[in-house]
């Protein structure tokens, strides 16, 4: 098996009033990965070193969702995360790859009603939730932080397309 790369995206799939798309992830028994169901965004690694973020974002979000980039607004939060690789999830690293870089990406949808389909492999249920429900929902703290930006990020769309 090819030895996963240490760049990843996250999307947070969000409507204008800040509700949030979480998924619950697919149990243990279904994938041989996880110790434990827990809610989270759109997230994986880059499959190889020339896709760059954005692409790796916009395949994800279909993968994961059937939601289709070009048909909302996937924006760039020109942010990254460095973090460290859980220990029990470095087996799928090179050797001695211990630290993974994330790139945090936004898709703002219409509404709620958009139509989701899971990948059954990866979630088995998703919900939409006020950001702050959503924020203290998720397993992952990098997740966390991103869900908590969203007004401040909302505010600043908003800006962009005043101007």
């Amino acid at each position: 098996m090819t030895p996963k790369i240490p760049i990843s995206v996250l999307v947070i799939v969000y409507t204008p009033d800040l509700q949030v798309l979480m998924m619950k992830r697919t149990q243990k028994a279904h994938t041989g990965d996880f110790e434990k169901d827990f809610w989270q965004c759109i997230t994986g690694s880059l499959d190889t070193p020339n896709e760059s973020p954005r692409d790796a974002a916009v395949r994800e979000l279909f993968e994961e969702t059937g939601l289709i980039a070009s048909e909302h607004e996937l924006q760039d939060w020109q942010h990254t995360s460095e973090y460290e690789i859980f220990p029990q999830w470095r087996h799928r690293y090179a050797s001695g790859v211990t630290q993974n870089t994330e790139h945090w990406f936004g898709l703002l949808v219409p509404n709620t009603s958009v139509q989701i389909t899971l990948a059954p492999l990866e979630h088995t249920h998703h919900q939409w939730l006020p950001y702050r429900q959503a924020a203290d929902l998720c397993f992952s703290w990098n997740n966390a932080d991103a869900i908590r930006t969203l007004p401040e990020r909302l505010t600043m769309t908003t800006k962009d397309k005043e101007s």
